[in-house]
Parts: structure tokens; sequence; C-alpha cells
């Protein structure tokens, strides 16, 4: 069976570059840290601060690199002064790492529903979820794309709340900020959106490495000294520690994995969009079948359930961490995915309000659109190395 992401293509493709920097780390015994770290931070940096990538004041956006993107969330939430008691928005359909390190940090996650089409946050939701214990809001670029910045600023400015931007799914997407009412703050790309942001390098996300890693970027000098200083023990002086902190440090074979890996990235992205693309159209040409079907008299359940990928918003330019489909019986449609043995995954299975660990909170339940994505979305492969003209023949043979 294909692979859902195929790293080992991807390996293959960049053998050369990726062990000639494996062994130069390996042969230099600077393993944690040092110039590749140092050098990996720069060029994440610049690939950010392309295009709009500074504030209004002119500030550039600084990367600081960390062990993991689940780290990263936490550090940036250490560094925005979370407390335990403070209650943070986040979004009730996406991975847990949002609402856990709220938790972890005794604040408590508060779930907004989401937009039915696109799945990312509604503002709408989370203008109602606004309280007097509510320090922020957490934004997640959902599959790659970027979540309504616009909107969330105006939200946040009105109610003096921070905003962070998790883009763990989206470094290397773009968001058109047209004329928003705080274009001093807002820009365009991934990762320079928000009050802080982040992101992951899981070996499946767009840029991964070979095992965990993970980068917090913000454009505020005294906020990202204080995410140095959190993420190395709370000290920026060895043995003199101003603060509790963590170990969180990047060690220097994944950057100079990362670092070969984020020359390739412009043009990977370009295959996965072209992936997307390909999708698209199919989709449409059965959706259109569908809707021929029922006009001949044929029943939904003989012409088959409607699928319908995400809505990429206006504007927004996706990295497409995963194609993702809302499958009316998604249990038929993963059954006739295996039959021809077409990878997939269900990203997410059930809304954050229903995990077990958060029950005890008693919210969420009126979140309808995230109960409604939990049941019925479906990812299927889109990297730059997958066969997506073999898997929709496969698609034509089964739907």
């Amino acid at each position: 069976m294909m692979p859902f992401v195929n790293l080992t293509a991807q390996r293959e493709a960049y053998r050369e570059e990726l062990e000639t920097a494996e062994r130069a780390v390996l042969d230099s015994g600077c393993y944690i840290g040092g110039p590749e770290v140092a050098a990996l931070e720069k060029e994440l940096a610049d690939f950010c601060n392309t295009d709009a990538g500074c504030d209004g004041a002119g500030r550039k956006t600084q990367a600081i690199t960390c062990a993991s993107g689940t780290d990263a969330l936490t550090i940036a939430l250490m560094a925005l002064g979370l407390k335990p008691g403070d209650e943070v928005i986040v979004p009730d359909f996406t991975f847990i790492a949002p609402a856990e390190c709220v938790a972890f940090l005794g604040g408590t996650p508060r779930f907004a529903d989401i937009d039915p089409e696109t799945l990312l946050i509604d503002p709408e939701s989370v203008k109602a979820l606004i309280g007097p214990k509510t320090r922020g809001i957490i934004g997640v670029d959902l599959f790659g794309q970027v979540a309504d910045f616009n909107e969330l600023w105006e939200i946040a400015v009105a109610n003096d709340l921070w905003l962070l931007e998790d883009a763990a799914q989206a470094f290397g997407a773009k968001y058109d900020i047209g004329v928003p009412p705080y274009s001093d703050i807002i820009t365009s790309r991934a990762c320079t959106l928000a009050t802080i942001s982040i992101t992951s390098f899981y070996p499946s996300k767009p840029l991964g490495c070979y095992g965990d890693g993970g980068a917090i970027f913000t454009h505020d000098a005294q906020l990202a000294e204080k995410v140095r200083m959190l993420a190395n023990h709370g000290s920026r002086e060895r043995y003199l520690h101003e603060t509790v902190g963590m170990n969180s440090r990047l060690d220097a074979l994944q950057a100079a994995i990362l670092r070969v890996k984020l020359r390739h990235l412009e043009e990977e992205l370009k295959v996965r969009r072209e992936n997307a693309r390909k999708y698209d159209e199919f989709f449409a040409e059965y959706s259109a079948g569908l809707r021929a079907s029922a006009g001949a008299g044929i029943s939904g359940a003989s012409a088959g359930a409607k699928i319908v990928p995400q809505k990429i918003a206006h504007g927004n330019t996706s990295t497409y961490a995963q194609y993702t489909v809302l499958a009316d019986d998604r249990e038929a449609f993963i059954k006739k995915l295996d039959k021809a043995g077409i990878p997939h995954c269900i990203h997410y299975p059930m809304p954050l309000h229903e995990q077990p660990c958060f029950r005890g909170l008693a919210q969420g339940s009126e979140n309808r659109n995230a109960i409604m994505a939990s049941q019925k979305a479906v990812s299927l492969p889109v990297c730059a190395f997958t066969d997506v003209d073999f898997i929709i023949n496969k698609l034509r043979s089964v739907l």
C-alpha cells in the first residue's frame, strides 16, 4: 500500500544534500545549538519576512527553534504570561495541542465552533465566548490554510487580548491581508500573523525533520528574548537562571536536515497545490455526476454520497498539509478507499470538547459545525511525492 506521506521518496530525491549536511554535523562534534541551528533560525525568519514580513513599526519577524510544535505552544503561552485560571479561546476542531498546552499551564480552554466550509475557527463563535477571564485567542491554520486573522485581530484589539497563531501545519502558507483595520499588525505569511506564532517540524509536516522539532516566531524583540530564555532552562547566561523555564532545544542534526528541505519547500508546495487542484477538479466532476444522477431519478444511495473538499478562502494559499474532504457517508467512502488501496486518515475523529480529558469542562456541545466535521472529515495523500493521478484513477474505479 502506498504511504500517506512519502518520506522515503523525498529522502531519495535529496539524498546527496542530506547526507552531506548530516555528515558535516556528525563530524563537527556540535550536536545541540551551534552554527546549524543559528543558520536555520535566520533562514526561517528570512523566509517569513519575504513579502510583507514586518509590522507597522518595521520590525522583522524573529524565529526561535525548539524541540517540538507542542513545546512551541507551551513556551509561547508562558511568554505571553498565561496564569492558572486564565481562559483561552481555541477551535473545537483541531489537534489537541493548543487546548492541551493551555490546560497544562493551568488555564482553561474555551472551545469555539468552526466555519462549516473552511473548517477554521469561527470569529462569531469567538466573540460569544469572551468573558472576564479571557486572556487570548489561538487561531489554528488548519490543514495548511491560514485562519481569518483580519477578524481575529479586530476581536483581540477590541477586547485587549493577545493572539497566538498555531501554524503547525502551515509554514509556507500565505494570507491576503487586503486592507484590514489593523494592517500595521498583520502581515501576509503564516508564522507572522499574530502576537506570537508557532510551527511544527514533525516529519509528516510540509517542512519536516527526522524527529520532533518546532519554532516560535514574533516581531517583538522583548518577547523573542523571553522565549529564548524559557526554552533554555530560564537562562540567558550559563548557570544563571532568571526564571523557571524548560529544556526545549532543536538539535543540530535536525536543523541541518531542515535547512536542506527548506531550500526545496517552495517547489514542493507548488506540487502540493497542483495535486490539490487535481483533487478539486475530480470531486467537482463527481459532484456534478451526483446532481445529474439525481436529476435522472437515481436515488442518493445509488448515486453515492456527497464529498466536499475543505474550502480555501479567497486570498488564501494553503500548504495542503492534508487534503481533507467532508464525506456525508464517511464509513462507506472509507470502505471504497480501502478497496482501492488508497491510504487515508481521519483528522480529527472527535471535537476537543468530547475528549475524555476535557469532558469535565461541560462546554462545546453546541458546536454543531465542529461535531459535523469530526463525523465527516477524511484526509487523502497530497505530498509532493504522491502520484495523485494514480489515486484519482483508483477513485474513479470505486466511486
